[in-house]
């Protein structure tokens, strides 16, 4: 087991030295996605940003807090991005599997472009959220720095929860469809347009019980509450240690075998 850790280390640290190569690649498929386009990378801020104006109309029809938008658009910026990590994540390693057979690069390589990927696509997201929240009344002060430190916590699990999912979509390929729909369904379980008061019954359990709360809390609670939730904090951070234990041990022990099973 000691050997598998090493291994997945050695082969993070060398895929972190081709950051040069992923970078592009991961520049260069943002700009191919939307290649012919009008407005180019700029639809990914106008998705988000209708999608910001779609549910914010829908969930606000009967009125309520004037905040409202701003919650939402917290909510949505980082959970498209958990989403985005997790679901292209269980693709990464049949959609690259052309360049894992052919090219001697360390498996970890795949895992950063597509981190790269997830934030620049996400980067745009940040930008509307935050001229949501100065449309709403909500200005920069010291707090916003503790959602900047819950954005890096979300960051950094980011590589961990893609190889993770990676590994799981390779050797599992039904695993595809099954998480996919499941993020569907959790989008609706998860915290992200509704609130909790401390009211009991099912909205209590998916609050306290589901773990993408807290990585939205992090996020969120510091900017539009003032304060860090330091319990969530310290469970994200629990989470991330683990995942990354669990990633370079599935690195280690698998990376020159799942090639086998693509």
């Amino acid at each position: 087991m000691i050997c598998s850790f090493g291994a997945g280390i050695r082969d993070f640290l060398d895929g972190w030295s081709t950051r040069r190569l992923w970078s592009a690649f991961a520049k260069e498929d943002i700009g191919d996605s939307h290649k012919n386009t009008m407005l180019g990378p700029l639809w990914l801020l106008l998705n988000y940003l209708t999608y910001i104006g779609t549910f914010g109309f829908v969930m606000r029809a009967g009125g309520g807090d004037k905040s409202y938008l701003a919650y939402i658009s917290m909510g949505l910026m980082t959970w498209f991005f958990i989403l985005e990590t997790i679901t292209q994540g269980v693709a990464l390693f049949s959609r690259e599997e052309s360049f894992i057979k052919g090219t001697p690069l360390p498996l970890s390589t795949y895992v950063f472009r597509l981190t790269t990927q997830c934030v620049i696509r996400n980067g745009y997201a940040l930008l509307g959220c935050l001229g949501v929240l100065l449309l709403s009344g909500i200005y920069p002060s010291v707090m916003w720095l503790w959602s900047g430190v819950g954005i890096l916590v979300v960051l950094l699990a980011a590589p961990a929860i893609i190889t993770v999912c990676a590994f799981l979509g390779a050797y599992f390929p039904d695993s595809h469809y099954l998480v996919s729909n499941a993020m569907r369904v959790g989008m609706f379980l998860t915290p992200v347009f509704w609130t909790y008061n401390g009211s009991h019954g099912a909205r209590h359990i998916f609050y306290w019980y589901n773990p993408f709360t807290y990585f939205l809390e992090i996020v969120r609670m510091p900017v539009l509450d003032g304060a860090m939730p330091l319990k969530a904090l310290s469970l994200c951070l629990s989470i991330c240690v683990l995942m990354w234990i669990l990633a370079l041990f599935l690195m280690g022990r698998y990376r020159k075998k799942v090639v086998f099973v693509l």
